[in-house]
């Protein structure tokens, strides 16, 4: 399989044919149980600290997968289950056909509309492609998203996808975004455990921080990453990977 992507044929159920980590013991997204969930109170003493800057250029992508917003300025995150400071590389989501699934991580086993992901990578690599298959090299925040009303900061993003409808795309526009409004207000209470990338190559180097509150964004929000088109000229919907076993890792929490 030279290409993946999101269909019967090329589906999640398909990677391991090429990719073998998909088989991995570490591998995500997973389903968060929170019964079983480990309260940690060191989390809740090292809170995770944000340090965000404003993009003074919205940089947008479609990748053929998701959409992607490249992050130029400085921006940081370190504390909660981190050693070091790790740095935004990245923005993406995942989403289904309708709103009542398409985020990767599950919560009780419950879906839903979308899930946002910031990438950042361990600054002690230098690069994000140093960093791509380190074991600490990635630490992700999981934003869930569920249908509701419309989420004024991520407007800037819907309002300027239309620049990117094509598969291999991209566009820049003078639009400020301060990718900190992306965030739920509570930043305190989250889960946090081992895993990987929910893409090819997989690789098993994330520290992934899934926050405890859900962030609304309108249907019609929903619908324009719907428009979107894929890299098998369809439209781009359903690009998540259901959960995975979780092989015995403990997810931690930051909150009882």
């Amino acid at each position: 399989m030279t290409t993946w992507g999101y269909r019967s044929s090329n589906g999640p159920s398909t990677w391991v044919k090429a990719f073998p980590l998909a088989d991995g013991k570490r591998q995500s997204p997973i389903n968060i149980s929170t019964s079983s969930a480990k309260y940690d109170a060191a989390l809740a003493k090292q809170p995770i600290r944000i340090a965000y800057s404003t993009e003074k250029e919205l940089c947008l992508q479609n990748s053929g997968k998701s959409v992607v917003c490249q992050i130029k300025a400085t921006s940081e995150l370190s504390g909660g289950p981190l050693t070091g400071r790790y740095k935004l590389e990245q923005f993406h989501l995942h989403w289904g056909s309708q709103d009542n699934k398409g985020s990767e991580h599950t919560i009780d086993g419950k879906e839903y509309a979308a899930e946002l992901h910031l990438v950042h990578y361990n600054t002690k690599y230098g690069t994000f492609k140093k960093a791509v298959d380190k074991s600490d090299g990635l630490a992700v925040l999981g934003i869930i998203i569920e249908a509701g009303a419309e989420c004024k900061a991520f407007k800037t993003i819907t309002d300027n996808v239309c620049g990117v409808t094509n598969s291999g795309t991209d566009c820049r526009k003078p639009v400020v975004l301060d990718p900190a409004t992306l965030l739920p207000d509570n930043t305190k209470d989250f889960w946090t455990y081992e895993g990987s990338l929910t893409t090819p190559p997989l690789f098993e180097s994330v520290q992934w921080i899934v926050f405890k509150q859900r962030v609304q964004y309108s249907h019609d929000q929903l619908e324009k990453l719907r428009s979107l088109i894929d890299s098998d000229n369809d439209k781009m919907q359903n690009n998540y990977r259901p959960p995975v076993d979780v092989n015995g890792r403990q997810v931690r929490a930051s909150f009882q």
